[in-house]
């Protein structure tokens, strides 16, 4: 039940119909019985700047989750980012502070990170490439890169985009190799497709499916439905894959503390979560 007294966690991004965290929030608050609310709210990029100064307005919101495609416009949109989300060039989460300041801060990479390591999947010294160099795939690659991987592989549609990640991951983990330009998954431990391809019907596979060996742990984003077309075939292939929502689940704990409702774990969240495709 929504009363006056409710804490609103808006949820920003477009379009809002593949939202899956809102089935995630909402049955622990109520669970918790706390009186805050996750609301899914749709916003056009030439809109959004100014929704979120408006939004940040209200007296009872607490926060927002951001989500594609506004995490890198987030940046320069609020008072102070954390050094997370500055390497990543990017921030899915916000807070307003009592002073009413906003932080920005990035859970998207060590939620991809905490799912892999929980399947067993090791990361350090491995070669890994992460296809898509926006909000979230920024994200995923500098916290790989705090987990230790040896050699990152970046690829995006824009050329400066994965550039841009190169040189940032490059000046705090000078001993990390990088490489930009390809997204051919051979030879590499992990791949991870961080673009939204899969999001539609007829979208074209990420990667080459026929180049990703067996013994390729294979991760995606996309949340469309939780077996994509990349999962599948990856399956098919033999391949150990990671879902989109699994990097859900292991970031909203850190979610939860960044808002202020203590935390929780992801097999608890997974036992109140009424996710539906």
């Amino acid at each position: 039940m929504i009363s006056g007294k409710t804490t609103l966690i808006a949820h920003l991004g477009y379009p809002t119909e593949s939202f899956k965290a809102p089935m995630i929030y909402n049955p622990w608050f109520d669970r918790q019985g706390i009186d805050a609310v996750v609301v899914p709210m749709g916003c056009k990029p030439e809109d959004y700047p100014g929704v979120l100064a408006s939004l940040f307005r209200l007296t009872n919101l607490r926060g927002a989750l951001v989500t594609m495609p506004h995490k890198i416009t987030t940046m320069s949109l609020v008072d102070e980012v954390t050094p997370t989300a500055r390497i990543a060039g990017a921030c899915n989460a916000v807070l307003k502070r009592p002073d009413g300041t906003l932080l920005g801060d990035q859970f998207d990479g060590a939620g991809f990170v905490r799912g892999v390591l929980r399947k067993g999947r090791a990361l350090a010294g491995a070669r890994v490439l992460v296809s898509g160099c926006g909000g979230v795939g920024s994200a995923i690659a500098a916290s790989l890169a705090a987990a230790g991987v040896a050699h990152l592989s970046l690829f995006d549609a824009s050329a400066a985009s994965a550039d841009a990640l190169a040189g940032r991951l490059r000046v705090h983990y000078p001993a990390l190799t990088v490489g930009t330009g390809s997204k051919d998954p051979a030879g590499h431990d992990v791949v991870v497709n961080a673009t939204p391809l899969g999001m539609k019907e007829g979208d074209p596979l990420p990667f080459d499916i026929a180049r990703i060996a067996p013994a390729t742990f294979v991760g995606e984003v996309v949340m469309k439905s939780e077996y994509t077309p990349l999962l599948r075939a990856a399956r098919d292939k033999g391949c150990a894959v990671q879902v989109g929502t699994d990097m859900l689940f292991e970031m909203i704990p850190a979610y939860l503390e960044f808002f202020g409702f203590g935390t929780s774990t992801a097999e608890e969240l997974r036992g109140v979560a009424q996710i539906a495709y």
